[in-house]
């Protein structure tokens, strides 16, 4: 019974896991104490970005019309648009940044993922200029996606891994942002003219703040559940199988478990 304990914690969790989780806690860590320095300026105006940007993929999704995306240096933004399903558009600001974050650090685990986050990345920052952004914005995402191409460059031909801790890092950041923008914004108080009050408007059952706690929660969920697939893709027992066949997997584990502690 000994030997088998110790086979169960040696099989725990192997190397890559303890480095994901020691990168995430470090990284978290930096987000706390830099969250409000100058230091930290441009990756809050990115995720201002994600923020906007998520408004204006939902309105496409909904059939809608974008007409501008705007960020500005104090760290607002703003989406016109006309058409699409206002009840879709309203909460994918604050939900698709943390949806953002979610994606990013399951991606950050792999070489070819990583990649493949920082290319949708560039991409959502180049399309987004075709649609009248201010001079800042001009700035910020070409900025952005330069910096974001050098580190896939140095990924490929120079050194690896840097771009896997990168996006990592990027998850980190824009996921723990969304949440305590969520709670700053649309919990602790209630904003005329915010996006928690515009659903109020559509659907007057819902108070303000109860919309906002709705959107942190779910803000909340997405960064936990972004942190277990990676943790899961990264598992041994992963090495050899797809990712659809993998997370479902261990979903049936977790169910089979409940299944066999229940009455």
């Amino acid at each position: 019974a000994t030997t088998m304990g110790a086979e169960d914690r040696s099989t725990c969790c192997n190397e890559s896991q303890y480095a994901f989780i020691g990168l995430y806690v470090g990284f978290l860590l930096l987000c706390w104490l830099t969250w409000k320095t100058q230091f930290m300026k441009p990756m809050r105006l990115i995720a201002v970005f994600l923020h906007e940007i998520s408004h204006a993929i939902a309105c496409w999704i909904t059939c809608g019309d974008v007409h501008k995306i705007e960020v500005y240096n104090n760290e607002g933004g703003v989406t016109q648009y006309v058409g699409g399903c206002r009840c879709i558009i309203i909460p994918a600001g604050y939900l698709g940044c943390a949806l953002w974050g979610m994606l990013f650090v399951i991606l950050s685990g792999g070489k070819r993922t990583a990649t493949g986050a920082a290319g949708v990345f560039v991409a959502a920052m180049l399309v987004s200029l075709c649609h009248s952004p201010n001079r800042l914005m001009v700035y910020l995402n070409l900025g952005w996606a330069l910096v974001t191409m050098v580190f896939v460059y140095l990924e490929w031909y120079i050194f690896s891994p840097i771009l896997n801790y990168v996006i990592l890092l990027y998850g980190v950041f824009i996921g723990t942002f969304a949440i305590f923008d969520i709670y700053d914004d649309l919990c602790k108080r209630t904003v005329v003219g915010s996006d928690a009050y515009a659903c109020y408007q559509i659907m007057p059952c819902c108070l303000p703040r109860f919309v906002g706690l709705q959107w942190a929660i779910w803000a909340l969920f997405f960064q936990i559940f972004g942190i277990w697939c990676a943790l899961v893709l990264m598992s041994d027992e992963c090495e050899d199988r797809s990712w659809a066949g993998c997370i479902e997997q261990n979903v049936l584990s977790f169910e089979s478990l409940f299944g066999d502690n229940g009455p």
